[in-house]
């Protein structure tokens, strides 16, 4: 969500005039979007921030502004500790940055941080914001902003406020705008994805219905979406994933704990058994599915029994990866206020490392079983290790490095960013696949499930 509203301030400031700099030094306006969901976040920013006080001081005309999550949570904080900060703004008023950056150029430091989402049609609402995407081909669609559940440990509801879905022909409209201008892989956006038009119909949630229709537009390959919450993971959910051709093998579904009575206390509103239900229909209905989590370790009163029941339904989910999480108590939030039962850190440590074990057994072991297929991948440009290497994504969501030489004469063609491309698995990591070029494709070539491996090896058989 944080990286796709920085594409849209992006493109507000590009439209303002602007032109994107590479080195900050040069820049005359830099603009930090925050996130507060851990405190490491915070820390970053005064980080960055005092690195630039600096830099503000040879320049006297470069403007810094601080946006987001955490300017919308510490909002007068922010200048009390570092008054050279020109700009605040918070997450519903981002389309207010240019206009907010010319006013403190006339008049002096400038914060507004508004409380709720600005209504419909008003100038500065952020709902469907032009972005300026470093892909081509991918993009993120935001389709519903803030959050209705109540999770312990979450400040999500107090920075982004109550659920907001966008109207679903709009969605349509802007996923039919970026398919004809080349994009052919979404991203769906939401702070609970599938709870998508509750706040719109009480009939029932319309992520489903969504999916299908996004999914049918012409030239949209790949939909994925983030992040579904598990007690909303409903049936036609399921069977739109199953049967929608464009809807990516891939259900990221956050556990967080393995333990029931964790679970009450971060008030998730699911057992490990229902969620491992859940999980096991998902499994059934989309062949080759792989499944990816959030986890958190140490959370306030988690004991050794608790951590142990995480251990074994992580170890019965076979999760793909997971993102692994030390509690961050954050100002506000319920779990924040339950200091008496912080777990030590040298407890937590111990448990992070033999979580951190279990994960990678099942990774490795799924990534095993792919070396040796033939993927279609979506190559995102050079390795960040290893420039003479690519990278791409699987529909799984895999990373994949290869190289860009053809390993086949016979099969030709460029593999560059953007471009779609045949890859034969040769060796797996838990974090990662490696893997051979077969050649590049055209994003039509191929369709959903068994057939799109055959027809795979008729291009790499040339």
């Amino acid at each position: 969500m944080n990286e796709h509203d920085s594409e849209r301030i992006a493109a507000l400031l590009t439209a303002d005039g602007l032109e994107p700099v590479d080195d900050v030094s040069q820049a005359d306006v830099v603009v930090l979007n925050t996130c507060c969901v851990r405190q490491n976040a915070d820390d970053r920013l005064y980080g960055h921030l005092g690195a630039l006080k600096a830099l503000a001081e040879e320049r006297p005309g470069m403007q810094i502004a601080v946006g987001g999550c955490l300017a919308q949570k510490d909002r007068e904080i922010v200048r009390e500790r570092a008054s050279h900060v020109d700009v605040v703004f918070g997450t519903h008023n981002l389309a207010r940055a240019p206009a907010l950056l010319r006013e403190a150029a006339k008049s002096g430091p400038v914060v507004e941080v508004v409380d709720a989402p600005i209504p419909r049609g008003d100038p500065a609402e952020v709902r469907g914001l032009e972005a300026v995407r470093e892909s081509s081909c991918s993009a993120w669609v935001t389709i519903q902003t803030g959050c209705d559940n109540s999770c312990a440990f979450c400040i999500v509801p107090q920075v982004r406020g109550r659920e907001v879905s966008r109207p679903f022909d709009e969605l349509v409209a802007e996923v039919e705008a970026l398919a004809s201008r080349g994009v052919s892989e979404i991203t769906l956006l939401g702070q609970n994805v599938n709870s998508y038009g509750r706040d719109v119909t009480r009939r029932r949630p319309l992520f489903a219905e969504l999916l299908r229709a996004l999914g049918a537009v012409a030239g949209i390959k790949r939909v994925r979406f983030t992040s579904p919450h598990p007690k909303d993971l409903r049936p036609e959910t399921i069977a739109a994933m199953a049967e929608t051709e464009a809807v990516c093998e891939h259900l990221h579904l956050p556990l967080q704990s393995g333990s029931d009575r964790t679970l009450v206390a971060m008030r998730r509103g699911y057992t490990a058994e229902r969620y491992l239900s859940r999980l096991g229909a998902a499994r059934a209905a989309v062949d080759d599915l792989a499944v990816t989590t959030d986890l958190i370790v140490g959370f306030p009163g988690e004991t050794d029994d608790d951590f142990e029941r995480t251990l074994e339904v992580v170890a019965e989910a076979e999760y793909d990866s997971a993102y692994t999480f030390v509690f961050s108590p954050r100002p506000g939030t319920r779990a924040a206020s339950m200091k008496e039962l912080f777990v030590p850190g040298d407890v937590v440590a111990e448990r992070f490392e033999r979580l951190r074990v279990v994960v990678e057994r099942s990774a490795l072991a799924h990534h095993a079983a792919r070396v040796g297929k033939i993927e279609e991948v979506l190559v995102e440009g050079p390795s960040k290790r290893d420039a003479s290497m690519l990278s791409a994504r699987t529909r799984q969501n895999k990373l994949v490095h290869f190289s860009p030489h053809v390993a086949v004469a016979r099969v030709s063609g460029p593999a560059s960013a953007g471009s779609y491309a045949t890859v034969r698995i040769t060796d797996a990591a838990p974090h990662h696949l490696r893997g051979e070029l077969l050649g590049a494709i055209e994003p039509r070539s191929f369709s959903k499930g068994p057939r799109r491996y055959r027809r795979l090896l008729a291009v790499s058989a040339g």
